[in-house]
């Protein structure tokens, strides 16, 4: 009873059924076990919701209901699962075609395919946990396994993530305005797509057609200003030729800013399975600020922005962990981080909930300096996948004109990590005068 009450619905059964698993419900719910056949008939006795023709036909059932015969537990079990499951799907069939003849109250044509999943979906959940010893064996092939990641064609990022990123997980870049926060991701969707994976990209900040320049430029090796100077024939032969080399998959979805939250996304996402078969293995939000919240009206005058934006990498989080893919998305730097040549988490605008939340947070840097040499530096904040003081700061190459990040030679990477290193013996003279 405790393993399945959980997971049954009084919408499973019809007629006088429904009311039976109401009322011993109740009574499981008041007194944490089961009603015995008299317990059931008095409850049912004191129920005014029932008609004489049903109170009789309970009379008839109840009796039924409290055979004490041993039946073994695991087939109970799995027939009870399977009837829950033909329960739920012939629910959903009935109310879509309610929703197909116009009949239903609130849901429309759109919401069949969410419908149909959750039916399909229906099971027990028995896991109460990991038991530390017992588990023992489970953990070690855990510890043991290789977990799938996204590579980056970077050196120094497979470096820090110990290969590339996993699934479910938020991966933030923080920049100030113009840094390279979308020529990033553009660069890691092209790169993924090279590798033959299936790529979303959504956009809140600019048009589709842009965000497909920036990756033409990329992929296509042409200078973004020369893309318009290409033929038509040559610049199909280009796309054809990349399109020879990948099995992957690019699409590119605008939003208007600040109007999308995570809910029109995991429509996009079911749609696009539906519709195209089109299941992505990695996503990209341009940008997490310009999100909307599922869960909160936008800045309805009693929600600051430490909860929204916080609220938002909550949502978007959960989107990675349901649909099991990586999401890679970006924030802005706060105005005194603008012009900062060491970005920290303090530096993060609007919410400090969002480097809270993040799987990997790190800061994409520029100043004159790099720039002449074509490069951006990139500092590590935040990062579950290894040790953040491992590579905390190194720099990548850049090309603009192409959209474009490219490792550099190993002579190039100067940068220090960030732990202090005393001379003992000066420290020491500093206290020659210190009384006790």
């Amino acid at each position: 009873m405790r393993k399945v009450l959980p997971f049954i619905k009084p919408d499973y059964f019809q007629g006088v059924y429904k009311t039976l698993f109401k009322e011993a419900g109740k009574y499981v719910a008041k007194y944490n076990k089961l009603p015995t056949t008299e317990t059931l008939t008095i409850e049912l006795q004191e129920s005014s919701s029932m008609s004489d023709e049903q109170f009789q036909m309970s009379m008839d059932i109840v009796p039924q209901l409290f055979i004490n015969e041993q039946i073994d537990e695991n087939w109970l079990l799995d027939a009870t699962e399977k009837w829950c499951q033909d329960r739920a799907i012939y629910n959903a069939v009935m109310e879509s075609i309610s929703i197909i003849d116009g009949k239903h109250d609130t849901l429309t044509k759109g919401a069949l395919p969410d419908l149909l999943s959750k039916a399909l979906g229906v099971g027990f959940d028995n896991a109460v946990g990991h038991d530390y010893i017992e588990n023992v064996e489970e953990r070690y092939e855990f510890y043991h396994t290789e977990e799938d990641r996204i590579p980056f064609d970077l050196d120094y990022f497979n470096k820090i993530t110990k290969g590339g990123v996993p699934k479910k997980t938020l991966n933030i870049a923080l920049a100030g305005t113009g840094v390279g926060k979308s020529l990033f991701m553009c660069h890691i969707a092209s790169a993924a797509l090279v590798e033959g994976r299936n790529v979303l990209y959504i956009t809140m900040e600019m048009a589709e057609e842009r965000i497909a320049e920036r990756i033409d430029a990329n992929l296509l090796n042409v200078p973004i200003d020369q893309l318009d100077k290409l033929s038509k024939d040559m610049f199909t032969t280009k796309v054809a030729d990349l399109a020879r080399k990948t099995t992957g998959k690019l699409i590119v979805k605008e939003y208007p800013t600040g109007s999308a939250h995570s809910g029109h996304f995991r429509g996009l996402l079911n749609e696009l399975k539906l519709k195209k078969q089109f299941e992505p293995d990695v996503i990209f939000i341009d940008y997490l600020n310009i999100c909307a919240s599922s869960r909160m009206k936008a800045m309805g005058g009693s929600i600051n922005s430490y909860t929204y934006i916080k609220a938002i990498a909550e949502e978007l989080r959960g989107l990675a962990v349901e649909f099991e893919v990586p999401i890679f998305s970006a924030t802005q730097t706060t105005r005194s981080g603008y012009s900062n040549s060491d970005v920290g988490l303090e530096d993060t605008s609007e919410s400090f909930g969002l480097p809270a939340t993040a799987d990997l947070m790190f800061a994409l840097i520029s100043t004159e300096e790099l720039d002449k040499d074509g490069q951006l530096m990139v500092k590590q904040l935040k990062n579950r996948y290894n040790d953040p003081t491992h590579h905390k700061r190194f720099v990548v190459g850049i090309d603009r004109s192409k959209m474009r990040l490219y490792d550099v030679e190993e002579s190039e990477q100067t940068l220090t990590d960030d732990t202090p290193v005393f001379d003992k013996t000066e420290v020491g003279k500093r206290f020659d005068d210190f009384k006790l």
